[in-house]
């Protein structure tokens, strides 16, 4: 039987009892999927002394259908798109670069939003932990995923307190390491397995880049 979080708080800090052996390592970035993901990846990076900061994907739609995901951008100024629906639906390149500016703007907006002018720290060789609150879908975690693969990280754990069997199996296939800790079954929903599970605002996700960013200045 699966047992329910208490709120996103508590599930970071059982997350972070997973992830002990990336303690201390200089390489480690963790990286929350906004909103939701942040108060889970704060607490992670808090117990593993490592930077925080934000991972905004955002969906690139077929023109009339913008459920339909043709592909997405990402913090960094990564693009990812899937070549065989662009051909399969006629999509040119001149009506995806329209979306993309679009879909760039909003997320621009949304990085100013939560880090100020704090530049996206580079994943070069880096150990990435990506964050959310849960998996149902999986679909934006699919997009961050091959959006970080771009930027040449060493490696992408994902970590999520809950999620479908299936696309926690799925997730497996494309990250280094997934850690899940609950995959009820049958599962319906993320926000069924919280106790609390009211939306993250705005103001919390700066306030938290901001507590880590403090938090991450050395002593003088």
């Amino acid at each position: 039987m699966a047992e329910r979080f208490l709120n996103r708080t508590e599930a970071g800090q059982r997350l972070a009892a997973e992830l002990t052996r990336y303690a201390g390592q200089g390489d480690v970035l963790v990286l929350g999927l906004p909103r939701g993901g942040v108060p889970v990846a704060f607490e992670i990076a808090m117990a593993l002394d490592a930077p925080l900061d934000v991972f905004i994907v955002r969906k690139l739609g077929l023109p009339g259908h913008e459920e339909f995901g043709i592909g997405a951008i990402a913090s960094g100024g990564v693009r990812v798109v899937d070549e065989s629906v662009l051909r399969a639906y006629g999509v040119d390149g001149e009506t995806l670069d329209r979306i993309t500016v679009r879909e760039r703007r909003e997320l621009e907006r949304r990085e100013r939003l939560y880090r100020d002018d704090r530049a996206f720290p580079s994943v070069a060789g880096r150990s990435v932990i990506l964050v959310d609150d849960g998996l149902a879908t999986g679909s934006t975690m699919r997009a961050a995923i091959a959006a970080l693969r771009a930027e040449g990280p060493r490696s992408i754990v994902v970590a999520v307190p809950v999620g479908a069997p299936e696309t926690c199996a799925a997730i497996g296939a494309l990250a280094d390491e997934v850690v899940c800790l609950e995959m009820p079954e049958p599962f319906y929903a993320v926000g069924l397995w919280y106790e609390d599970f009211e939306q993250t605002e705005d103001g919390e996700v700066h306030e938290l880049l901001e507590r880590a960013a403090a938090r991450a200045v050395p002593r003088q």
